[in-house]
């Protein structure tokens, strides 16, 4: 496995999100977003943690974009915070918001990276929340409306678009166990929320193509693997039922499939209203999936969590750390979906890093994911699935969400005390991987 083996106009990347690493909480009239709300409850977040500085990338990115340079990336995944560029979520531009994605954009471009930019990073602003937040139809018009705001003032550079990152992880924990912003656990509120969140998908697409920008747009979901604990009944239908409440109901409204309707129906009381059009609308065609694998859940009959999405915490999740899965559902999505072109938008490794030694990190685990990983993304072009991208999570250690600073994910270590960025072990592999240093025998 080298990076030759891979097609020639590959995108090689790693992402971020903009709550995550910004920090600058309240700055240039930046207006409060939901995380901010939550983060600041108590018993929330672990040990108490907060992102009001985060990884400070608002004050040092330029320092960040190098990094991605050192990498040797040629393409870098960021978000934009919809309350730092529109306070109340509507109305009144914050020029100063814009202008730090203007100066990000602009950055990027003078190295020579191409930005991939989301536009929800389950990020949206409290103002909205207020006024009921995805489970209000008005979110959909709300949504579109900051979407083309943003094509109109940034699409004359940026070329990819993501409209959404996992509406299924981030709605379900956030609407439906309540354990992340913005806390409320009601599964009627929640499954409404996810149809509004997907057709306001939808109609930013719709707005994208009528804007007139070339470029490109998808969404990106949480993809990973679902298995049955074992072959009894009990347990392979608990398994089918996970994969389609967390894949299928919402990646088969996306290929013009309707919901499934064994799903729909088992909702009873909790179902939801789809007004006419609807199906529609989410169906707007798009240029790519963006897919979000990490492991692979083990699921038993009864047992407590489902409708959780995969991303939930580690140890609790029971997600087991499984390449060949990458493999079973790029196919998967291959065959299900007639072959749609797909990047891999995040893929990476929960870890507790010791702190760097001698100006290093060592994170021997992180270093064989990667090439584990990339083997299996190998295996699944020479398949013959349409992947053109990926993208490594996360390019350095950042807030991550309920965890706080606990779970390092990054390629580079940050000490959240000095805010110094350290490279670790797998950041050097990264790098020599895409400069095609390595020969076979040594991966």
């Amino acid at each position: 496995m080298m990076k030759s083996s891979f097609p020639p106009d590959f995108l090689w990347g790693a992402a971020t999100a903009a709550f995550q690493i910004e920090g600058a909480v309240a700055e240039d009239g930046k207006g409060p977003s939901i995380w901010d709300t939550f983060s600041h409850l108590p018993g929330r977040i672990r040990d108490g943690a907060t992102a009001d500085i985060a990884c400070d990338h608002y004050h040092r990115w330029q320092t960040d974009l190098n990094l991605l340079t050192e990498l040797g990336v040629n393409t870098y995944r960021f978000s934009v915070s919809w309350s730092r560029v529109l306070p109340s979520g509507k109305g009144k531009l914050n020029p100063s918001g814009l202008d730090f994605y203007n100066r990000l954009v602009d950055g990027l471009l003078a190295r020579g990276i191409t930005p991939l930019l989301t536009l929800w990073h389950a990020d949206h602003p409290q103002a909205l929340e207020d006024a009921g937040g995805w489970a209000n139809r008005d979110m959909i018009d709300w949504f579109a409306d900051y979407a083309a705001l943003l094509f109109d003032r940034l699409g004359d550079r940026v070329q990819h678009w993501i409209t959404l990152n996992e509406p299924n992880c981030f709605l379900y924990q956030g609407l439906g166990t309540g354990s992340i912003a913005p806390g409320i656990a009601d599964w009627k509120i929640c499954y409404q929320a996810i149809h509004n969140a997907l057709v306001a998908h939808g109609q930013a697409v719709q707005r994208f193509r009528a804007s007139g920008h070339s470029g490109q747009i998808g969404i990106t979901m949480s993809v990973d693997l679902w298995k049955p604990a074992s072959d009894s009944i009990e347990d392979q239908r608990a398994a089918a039922l996970a994969d389609t409440q967390n894949n299928f109901w919402l990646l088969d409204p996306l290929f013009g499939r309707p919901y499934p309707q064994d799903f729909l129906a088992g909702l009873g009381d909790l179902a939801l209203q789809i007004l006419p059009g609807d199906a529609q609308t989410i169906a707007e065609k798009c240029d790519f999936l963006g897919v979000n694998y990490y492991w692979k859940n083990v699921v038993r009959a009864g047992q407590p969590g489902l409708g959780q999405a995969a991303k939930s915490e580690y140890t609790a999740a029971g997600g087991e750390i499984y390449p060949a899965g990458l493999v079973e559902v790029l196919q998967m999505l291959h065959s299900r979906y007639a072959h749609p072109a797909i990047y891999i938008t995040e893929n990476g490794l929960y870890e507790h890093n010791l702190p760097p030694v001698d100006g290093l990190c060592d994170d021997p685990q992180r270093v064989q994911f990667l090439k584990d990983h990339l083997a299996a993304l190998e295996e699944a072009i020479q398949a013959g699935v349409d992947v053109r991208g990926y993208f490594f999570w996360s390019l350095m250690d950042n807030f991550e969400w309920s965890q706080g600073y606990h779970p390092r994910m990054g390629l580079y270590y940050v000490d959240f005390a000095t805010l110094q960025r350290t490279p670790k072990r797998s950041s050097l592999w990264y790098r020599n991987f895409l400069s095609d240093r390595f020969n076979r025998s040594s991966l």
